[in-house]
């Protein structure tokens, strides 16, 4: 991934240099699980453990004769150690390094991005606690539907937020997987009980059956959650873009002192992070399919899923960690615009009532049908002659004949709006603990 996007806790992760050591974690891992079963004698081990690194740049003049990365690095490794690198990947096979380095790093990384996303699950929490009251119109189509308010559509991000979490945290549980058990996987020259030891100080669970390598629908279901809680991320930017729009500039992403929208017109405000946030959501879906696209191997290995990995598993946790910390300042240092939102909820003159009362005249024992097209005609002409919809309706005579005022004023109360979002904040969790939290 370009610098740009990527983040110093993330990119540490995937450098060459973690990269390496994991390796390295891996190799003296299987050494003592070898020689827990005294298959190495604790002498060695015990030089192995203390002396064990490896040259960088070693590791390439290596890699450039022999063309085998893994070869390079042992050879590297075995120059630190001196004789008793012998004892090094003994009965292993360089999938066995290589897929379990992969998920201890897969392991770091998506921890580092459930943390990202409980982070901002807070501040979604936090927002949509503030603005629980803050009544803004709901749409349908892009078109005013009924009054809603901001902190319930915060409360729809933050459920889904949670079950992005949950979703992340068993995908983290599904790569947590290593294997030893050599060639073609059936421990023809390494004990099992080695595989459960390394994996068991890697942090890992042994793969259940392996070929050469771990099977890897496993690599793809994290792939494919990491790109659902990127489009979840695409469509709450989305929403924001929407509601930063001129013609609506109730909500906006935040605006630097200093910043610049356009270098050819200096009124502009765009929504570029909330924008950047969706296209970046288009790569993780993509990094998916090439997840998937990775499962069909030949026989028990090949390697045409290494060059893809190389490329999409860095890219897609980096592409996401940075997603997630963009959109946490987006939430952050979000603008609202509550008298925009008052404004906006008069545009249809009340039109945005018209359910309650066809409702209204149902309960007065007029036909479903009678109460819509009444209801339709009233709301039309008042947008036609850009009149209120109270009024047209007092000059509907059918309505007017079982609706009196009090029944009218009745239908323009909020009430009963701001009562049920409290129980639905109730339901989820979302209560004034949330005021304290930065």
């Amino acid at each position: 991934m370009i610098e740009r996007y990527t983040l110093p806790e993330m990119g540490q992760i995937w450098s060459l240099e973690r990269q390496y050591q994991s390796w390295l974690e891996v190799e003296i891992a299987a050494c003592q699980a070898w020689a827990d079963i005294d298959a190495i004698p604790a002498s060695a081990l015990e030089n192995i453990v203390k002396n064990a690194a490896f040259d960088i740049n070693r590791i390439d003049e290596i890699e450039a004769e022999v063309h085998h990365d893994v070869i390079a690095f042992l050879t590297s490794v075995g120059e630190h150690i001196g004789e008793e690198a012998r004892y090094v990947h003994m009965g292993m096979t360089s999938s066995d390094i290589l897929d379990s380095s992969l998920a201890v790093r897969l392991k770091e990384a998506g921890s580092l991005l459930l943390t990202e996303l409980n982070r901002l699950i807070e501040v979604v929490g936090k927002k949509a606690w503030k603005y629980r009251h803050t009544v803004m119109i709901g749409r349908t189509h892009g078109i005013h539907a009924q009054p809603i308010t901001l902190g319930l559509k915060l409360a729809g991000w933050f459920c889904e937020l949670k079950r992005d979490a949950q979703r992340l945290q068993e995908a983290i549980d599904e790569i947590s997987v290593g294997k030893i058990s050599g060639a073609v996987g059936t421990y023809a020259h390494v004990d099992s009980r080695v595989e459960e030891g390394t994996c068991r100080r890697l942090g890992l669970r042994a793969e259940s059956v392996s070929t050469q390598v771990v099977p890897r629908d496993r690599h793809a279901v994290f792939l494919n959650v990491l790109a659902l809680v990127g489009s979840s991320l695409e469509r709450f930017a989305m929403e924001i873009r929407h509601l930063q729009r001129t013609e609506v500039s109730e909500v906006l992403e935040p605006f630097g002192a200093k910043q610049k929208g356009s270098s050819a017109m200096p009124h502009k405000r765009n929504p570029i992070l909330c924008e950047r946030v969706a296209g970046l959501a288009r790569l993780l879906r993509g990094y998916a399919l090439a997840g998937m696209e990775n499962m069909a191997l030949w026989h028990e290995r090949d390697i045409s899923h290494s060059s893809v990995e190389r490329v999409i598993l860095p890219d897609a946790t980096i592409t996401l960690h940075y997603m997630l910390v963009t959109f946490r300042k987006v939430v952050t240092g979000m603008e609202v615009r509550e008298d925009r939102m008052r404004e906006n909820l008069e545009l249809t003159g009340g039109g945005i009532y018209s359910q309650g009362a066809m409702l209204a005249l149902s309960q007065k024992g007029v036909s479903g049908d009678d109460a819509y097209r009444w209801v339709q005609s009233a709301a039309m002409e008042a947008s036609k002659r850009r009149i209120s919809f109270r009024q047209s309706m007092e000059s509907h005579p059918d309505i007017v004949k079982h609706l009196n005022s009090s029944d009218l004023d009745a239908l323009f109360q909020s009430e009963s709006l701001l009562t049920t979002v409290d129980q639905i904040f109730q339901r989820v969790g979302i209560n004034n603990s949330f005021e304290n939290k930065d």
